[in-house]
């Protein structure tokens, strides 16, 4: 069982965590009956009693500063623990970039959800790149005798407001899209869903590419400090989540505008220039012809009737993306799924 000593790893996972704590033991079982396994510091293996159905990543504070999910699932170990949330899925919870986490800031000194797929390699300096060789060689460990399906929830909050408050974007892998995912972000609520055509650095692509799960990456509002979050606007990704683990079906089905994006906006030096308000929301629309980036002789026009603009930031150190440029492809993609 779990010692006293150890209980505030699981009732609060959180403080644990940002105080960096370490258990007297690394493994035991919980009140509830759930096995618990501390991996590392924020990484915590949860199985349940019975065998397990299927297998879950559920991860928050890639950004150290987008502190709702990570309060989330601080108190959702805490409900496992003491068997509020019943588990039937083996579950590893992450909580990112802690050194972040602990200094309110996004990174420290790269964006550890760019590091991902080997990228970390290149940047040996940096303070996130061994925490992104961490966690890829966690999620691999994980998955590699993972019960399937395989799933991969990666929470974030947004820096700016968007038309669309809560949103998801899948990895691109050219693997087919799956209904089960489809079913389960309608059921957690999302409004819009963003399909990416390229392979990327994220901790999402990284699952789907490497251990082919189902993996998404959610926007579940603005970020705040912590405790100034008001997680009740977030209750129903969160209950979407405990349905997942505990291996019941979707309750939701709530309608979902799916976009794809057409093209990327990359900062290419210091001359760089976004043509868009600094508070211009996410998925803010611009007809054919708009000019919205120029960087020396580069300029991006835009080129489909009306073009939506995602994760607009002309701050971003140049090499990185400075914004996404989506269409609505809701029909065409729902008709497709199998």
């Amino acid at each position: 069982m779990t010692s006293s000593a150890d209980s505030s790893l699981l009732e609060d996972f959180l403080a644990f965590t940002l105080a960096g704590g370490r258990p007297s033991v690394a493994s035991g079982v919980a009140p509830s009956g759930v096995r618990w396994t501390w991996q590392g510091e924020g990484v915590l293996l949860l199985e349940p009693a019975k065998a397990p159905t299927h297998s879950v990543i559920a991860s928050a504070g890639i950004h150290g500063d987008e502190t709702a999910p990570i309060e989330m699932l601080s108190l959702l170990v805490a409900d496992i623990a003491n068997g509020r949330a019943p588990l039937a899925a083996r579950t590893l919870v992450i909580l990112g970039n802690i050194g972040a986490m602990r200094a309110g800031e996004r990174y420290i000194d790269d964006d550890l959800n760019r590091l991902f797929s080997g990228r970390h390699a290149s940047l040996a300096g940096s303070r996130e790149a061994p925490r992104a060789a961490e966690l890829e060689n966690a999620a691999l460990k994980f998955f590699d005798d993972a019960a399937h399906p395989k799933w991969h929830i990666d929470m974030h909050t947004a820096i700016r407001a968007s038309v669309f408050e809560q949103f998801a974007l899948l990895p691109h892998t050219g693997a087919p899209l799956a209904r089960a995912m489809f079913d389960w972000l309608r059921d957690a609520r999302l409004q819009a869903v963003l399909l990416h055509r390229e392979k990327g650095n994220t901790f999402t692509h990284f699952t789907a590419q490497q251990a082919g799960a189902l993996a998404c990456t959610l926007e579940l509002g603005k970020v705040r400090p912590f405790g100034q979050n008001a997680l009740a606007r977030f209750a129903a990704s969160d209950a979407a989540l405990r349905r997942l683990i505990a291996g019941v079906g979707a309750s939701e089905n709530a309608p979902l505008r799916v976009f794809t994006v057409v093209a990327q906006i990359d900062k290419q030096s210091e001359h760089f220039v976004l043509n868009v308000a600094s508070d211009v929301p996410n998925f803010t629309a611009f007809p054919i012809g708009t000019e919205l980036a120029r960087d020396g002789e580069y300029r991006y026009r835009v080129s489909h009737d009306e073009e939506r603009i995602v994760f607009p930031n002309p701050k971003v150190k140049p090499g990185l993306r400075a914004g996404l440029m989506v269409i609505d492809t809701t029909d065409a993609t729902l008709a497709s799924l199998d």
